[in-house]
């Protein structure tokens, strides 16, 4: 079954930082936004594996937005 998951990705110095927030500790990396798109892809999946069902539907249920705000800095 297909379900979506966020993900937040930060590039620094070293490339692009992948991770999950639905899944503790899932995160990955990549040299560029294509790689690291595919690898937290994998590791989400992975991760996913081991994990009852019921375990599954409740963590992906939750709803996670993200936005931009502008800030005086």
């Amino acid at each position: 079954m297909a379900r979506k998951a966020s993900v937040i990705i930060e590039k620094d110095e070293h490339g692009f930082y992948a991770w999950c927030p639905e899944l503790k500790g899932c995160q990955s990396q990549g040299d560029s936004l294509g790689e690291a798109i595919s690898n937290i892809k994998e590791a989400i999946e992975l991760y996913l594996e081991t994990l009852p069902e019921s375990e599954r539907d409740t963590l992906l249920s939750r709803e996670i937005l993200t936005t931009a705000i502008e800030v005086n800095a």
